[in-house]
């Protein structure tokens, strides 16, 4: 790994133990790209630019031992084929894919509606090659796992981890980072995946958009008796969207385990949560109903405010944002992290040819195709999700029975249908390369 001066291995992956200190004298560490934060959408960005010549450092606050120790906890996220796309060409999908469970189906409902939306990945099949599922679902620990296989492995990628940056000075001449345990990086550009609560992105006085949806998304796990056929379900409830999301299951139960986010309103998660395990299944059950038979909760539960954020611009002088450190949304359409590798696929996309091009790559001129390119993307989607939050979340009578009509017409409408199905796919606009299945 490039750069790599003083570091020592940590559980699989290269890192910097925040006992070695420096002397504050200690030459810099140059590389192309420092990457602060080196989660799903961070990491994944490590490697395709690393994969791609470029000397990265990434910065993460996560010890890599802990992923590689943490057992089963619950959390997975819905991945778009175009994600899918991405996830392979770095290496991660060759890692996971025996851990994923394909979405071949999805049925959406308003309610107990006897009306509703389903798509069948088959209906997109064409003569002589099969139809490919709208995505996968993975668990979030099996993407962490798979960056400590790959990190070690990957020339010019060295991360430093658990740390994080304590000081950042950008300048014509390039990024100077200060990290805590003492370590001196400079570098090109830097790109922020450090998630909604971005320091590095209020330290450079970015500015955000924010408002409250007044709810909270309620992760947890459960097991059931019948299988689900790799079908997701969302049922649109009046607090908010309940979701039924497969995963591959056990040994002794294969395809009998999904995913649940349970949106509820503000006032109200707070008691879901205080709620024993038997409680909590009862409330639960009301909500899922008895089609995959009898339920049970297995692992952990989560919550977290839902909440739409965006921030002014994307880029700033040798640094630019990506990710949820650019946008938030709500979960109703799960598309934040496909959003995250939209970002991810496009910034390795523009940096690659700016480099070619002969271009600094911290300047604002090799940025500002990709700030173009995923502004209007971006902002078009978190219009869309936030119109079906309002759509959805209510219990207005009328509009629930015009809802119901306009799902079931779509529902009988094979082009409109198909448009929608290529788009829950993630398949529609313009890609980036690395969601088309192509090099850089």
């Amino acid at each position: 790994m490039g750069g790599a001066c003083g570091a020592k291995e940590l559980s699989g992956v290269r890192a910097m133990t925040a006992k070695a200190k420096r002397n504050s004298q200690e030459p810099w560490i140059e590389v192309d790209v420092l990457v602060t934060g080196g989660g799903l959408a961070g990491g994944t960005l490590s490697l395709a630019l690393a994969q791609n010549g470029f000397r990265v450092a990434t910065v993460d606050l996560e010890n890599p031992a802990e992923w590689t120790d943490r057992g089963f906890d619950g959390r997975a996220s819905a991945i778009a084929l175009s994600s899918q796309r991405v996830l392979h060409g770095v290496g991660i999908w060759d890692v996971i894919e025996h851990e994923t469970a394909p979405i071949k189906e999805i049925r959406v409902a308003d309610g107990h509606s006897p009306l509703y939306l389903h798509y069948d990945h088959a209906e997109l099949a064409t003569p002589g090659q099969a139809a490919e599922p709208f995505g996968f679902m993975v668990e979030n620990r099996s993407i962490r796992k798979a960056l400590n296989v790959l990190v070690p492995k990957t020339p010019n990628l060295t991360y430093y981890a658990p740390n994080v940056m304590v000081a950042l000075e950008r300048t014509a001449e390039g990024a100077f980072a200060t990290l805590k345990d003492g370590t001196r990086i400079k570098a090109a550009l830097v790109a922020v995946c450090e998630g909604r609560k971005s320091p590095t992105r209020d330290q450079a006085g970015i500015k955000i958009t924010k408002w409250d949806y007044k709810q909270a998304g309620i992760v947890c796990t459960v097991e059931h008796e019948r299988p689900h056929d790799f079908c997701a379900q969302e049922h649109f409830l009046p607090s908010g969207p309940f979701a039924i999301l497969p995963l591959p299951g056990t040994a002794e139960k294969p395809g009998c385990r999904s995913s649940i986010v349970w949106t509820e309103r503000a006032d109200l998660w707070p008691l879901m949560m205080e709620l024993d395990d038997d409680e909590f299944l009862e409330e639960l059950r009301l909500r899922f109903g008895d089609f995959l038979g009898e339920v049970q909760v297995v692992g952990p539960r989560f919550a977290y405010p839902l909440s739409l954020q965006f921030a002014e611009r994307y880029t700033d002088d040798r640094l630019v944002l990506v990710a949820d450190s650019a946008h938030g949304m709500h979960p109703i359409a799960g598309q934040g992290l496909n959003m995250g590798l939209r970002d991810v696929a496009a910034l390795a996309e523009v940096l690659v040819d700016a480099r070619l091009a002969g271009q600094d790559i911290g300047s604002q001129a090799a940025l500002e195709p990709y700030a173009r390119w995923r502004r209007f993307d971006n902002a078009l989607m978190l219009a869309v999700t936030d119109a079906l939050v309002k759509l959805f979340s209510n219990g207005n009578e009328p509009l629930q029975v015009a809802r119901d009509i306009g799902m079931a017409v779509v529902d009988k409408l094979p082009n409109v249908k198909r448009f929608f199905m290529r788009h829950a796919m993630g398949t529609v606009g313009d890609l980036p390369k690395l969601m088309r299945g192509e090099t850089l």
